[in-house]
């Protein structure tokens, strides 16, 4: 490449596909620009707050608990689970692209730089009639994606021989500047100066993430058939607004697929110390807690059960009369199965505390359950289902809960315990079972058991709203991670990875992700990108 400008790469955002794509061109010789908005201790954006977990397929911890998975295996699996549109051709190519590399271009990749994985593979996205994952592929960073992020940064500043790496913090790029047909840099502004700054680059990067850090953007492009919610939390980054999609599909003529495909969750609860306005946090909600309306009803005639399928659920709490629904449990379960995603909370992982962790597992997460109980408006505990139900109604501002009523739902579903019933004649119970059916489950799922057991309370109640979190949609790009135009040819010079790419082809996953496909689909975009850069 030659060496015009003021680097010969920009990267335009620095998360964690940023971060690889800078990574991986330093080593091939490439000066880089990154320009982030954030601040300098928030650099490797909302990987930094991640738990980490990765669907990787054929590895060695998947062998070494009997788990035989091949990329045809998981092809079928994505394909079925995404309903990716059989004509859209390069969200297809990077399905297939990801199936086949993910052993070898993340699992392998990230073990070279030092990282370790969890040793159990877990079971997530099941889908409801069994379309979803068919085997285990879920694995687990050891540290968290905070590691990641910690690692990476280690090996930029090993990388950064001769000052070859600039890092732009508190820089927001407002466009891009092409010559001849080429794009060669970008427009930023300087948010501590507040002055604009031109940067020029042989070739430039997008990895500024998705759109739903912006609400008006999520809901501009929500899908006309699916109900929206008067209300949602904040789970992405509210820098990930879409401008600069927008910026290139219509200065650039660029296309952008799928915009209106989310991958948002159900149980986000109100961040008890939150980093921007409307932050929340997404909790994994517990198998064994009744799922309920705003009246303190069960939603039904499906009971809601996490784990199965993230997309239909987030379809079923969006269709509520208020934009609030409730998990009902009581202490036993919550010791067991409460969790809360990312990082943040999940101090054991992240800081790999094996033995606390490890007893945790075994004996209860009492401290986060009692965090909670401290510290958070939606986590609501009392003795007694009267002064539950009053609680309830005190949060909300309303009178929505009565207290026979929520009785009368705790007795319907303890009735299925009853001498002579069958509890797997409820099919929550029947999901529960299924779950604890594969071991990693099993210490995570209580065994199915009346809501007021003896000894099990306090009960609990926690107040749950739609959150957002993920695009899967993004700009076009072909399997070099090269942004496509309208006509399908290459714009020159400019490069797509990671969400903003829809982790690849604007839409690999389609309407529905088998979950973890994230992170990794940051590190094979980023990788591609910086591979046909340095090497054609």
């Amino acid at each position: 490449m030659a060496t015009r400008g003021e680097s010969e790469v920009l990267v335009i955002g620095g998360g964690l596909a940023g971060m690889v794509s800078a990574l991986e061109c330093l080593r091939a010789g490439c000066s880089v620009t990154i320009v982030d908005r954030d601040t300098p201790e928030r650099f490797g954006g909302l990987a930094r707050w991640a738990f980490g977990g990765m669907a990787l397929v054929g590895t060695p911890l998947q062998a070494r608990m009997k788990v035989r998975d091949t990329p045809e295996i998981a092809l079928r699996d994505w394909l079925s689970f995404g309903e990716l549109d059989p004509a859209d051709t390069w969200s297809l190519a990077w399905s297939k692209r990801y199936v086949e590399r993910s052993r070898a271009e993340v699992y392998d990749w990230l073990l070279g730089e030092g990282l370790r994985f969890l040793p159990a593979v877990n079971w997530v996205e099941r889908g409801r009639h069994g379309e979803g994952n068919s085997v285990p592929r879920y694995h687990i960073v050891w540290g968290t994606a905070r590691q990641l992020v910690l690692c990476l940064r280690a090996a930029l500043q090993r990388a950064d021989s001769g000052g070859r790496l600039r890092v732009l913090h508190r820089h927001h790029v407002t466009a891009l500047e092409s010559q001849n047909g080429r794009v060669c840099g970008a427009l930023a502004i300087d948010e501590g100066a507040g002055a604009e700054r031109p940067l020029q680059a042989d070739a430039v990067v997008l990895a500024m993430g998705g759109i739903n850090g912006s609400h008006a953007a999520c809901r501009a492009h929500w899908p006309k058939d699916r109900p929206l919610p008067a209300k949602m939390l904040n789970g992405a980054h509210p820098y990930a607004d879409g401008r600069l999609h927008a910026e290139v599909a219509e200065r650039l003529d660029g296309t952008l697929v799928n915009p209106g495909e989310m991958w948002n969750y159900a149980g986000g609860i109100a961040h008890p110390f939150p980093h921007f306005e409307g932050h929340g946090l997404s909790i994994i909600p517990c198998k064994s807690a009744l799922w309920l309306d705003h009246r303190g009803e069960r939603i039904g005639p499906e009971p809601l059960v996490t784990g199965f399928d993230t997309h239909w659920l987030c379809q079923r709490v969006a269709a509520q009369a208020k934009p609030w629904t409730w998990q009902l449990l009581n202490r036993r379960i919550a010791l067991k199965e409460f969790a809360i995603s990312g990082a943040e909370h999940n101090p054991r992982i992240r800081d790999r505390q094996l033995l606390r962790f490890l007893l945790e597992t075994l004996f209860g997460n009492v401290p986060l359950v009692d965090q909670m109980q401290r510290e958070s408006a939606d986590f609501l505990v009392d003795d007694s289902l009267p002064g539950l139900a009053a609680k309830m109604n005190a949060l909300t501002c309303s009178h929505d809960i009565d207290a026979e009523r929520l009785h009368a739902t705790v007795a319907a579903f303890d009735a299925h315990f009853d001498a002579g019933r069958n509890p797997a004649d409820d099919a929550q119970v029947r999901r529960i079972e299924q779950a604890r059916q594969w071991r990693p489950d099993r210490l995570r799922t209580c065994a199915p058991a009346p809501l007021s057991k003896a000894g099990a309370g306090p009960w609990i109640a926690i107040r749950l709203q739609l959150i957002t979190r993920k695009s899967l949609g993004g700009l076009r790009t072909d399997l070099h991670s090269r942004v496509l135009g309208r006509d399908e040819a290459p714009i020159n010079g400019l490069y797509c990875v990671g969400e903003a790419a829809g982790f690849g082809g604007g839409g690999a996953n389609g309407k529905r992700s088998l979950e973890g496909t994230f992170l990794p689909g940051c590190i094979l975009t980023a990788r591609a990108a910086a591979r046909h850069l340095t090497k054609g």
